[in-house]
């Protein structure tokens, strides 16, 4: 088992490899994951069935990861652009360090879309994820349809977005 400081300079080097944008992965019709992870603000319990009929884009991210915080006012720009059509970011923070540096950033960024903790079973749930950002775009019928390994181009992630609409 690798040391925590050991697996934050890789995480980090998958992280900063990340930004220059890996090839996206379409995936077939594979639900979403079941989840009930507590929001990093307030401590509630959110279940994903409360998502059920909406789009999403689950996005796998930490703090420190640089790639992470450039998506940030992507995301927001677009939750807020979609949201009135039944489409909304999901964050997952895999921070180590808990949801208090996370309740930070969210406050600090303004994040308008719902963050919550992830625990070590969500990615795996998710099939896995080697590097962060990677997030999976859901339709309306809880298909996961794309995983994006990386940071995710604005204009390719708003004509998915568009297209699941």
């Amino acid at each position: 088992m690798l040391s925590v400081g050991l697996r934050m300079r890789v995480l980090s080097l998958v992280c900063s490899i990340a930004l220059f944008g890996l090839p996206m992965t379409t995936l077939g019709a594979v639900d979403m994951p079941r989840f009930s992870l507590p929001s990093v603000t307030d401590g509630k319990v959110v279940e994903s069935s409360s998502f059920a009929g909406k789009a999403l884009l689950v996005t796998f991210f930490a703090t420190w990861c640089a790639p992470c915080r450039q998506e940030v006012p992507v995301l927001k720009e677009l939750h807020q652009k979609f949201e009135g059509q039944g489409f909304s970011v999901i964050g997952l923070s895999v921070d180590e360090k808990g949801p208090g540096v996370v309740a930070e950033l969210v406050e600090q960024a303004k994040i308008n879309y719902p963050v919550l903790m992830a625990d070590r079973l969500t990615p795996r749930k998710f099939g896995g994820i080697i590097g962060i950002p990677t997030s999976f775009l859901i339709n309306k019928a809880g298909h996961v349809v794309k995983k994006y390994p990386g940071y995710i181009p604005r204009g390719l992630l708003e004509k998915d977005i568009k297209s699941i609409l």
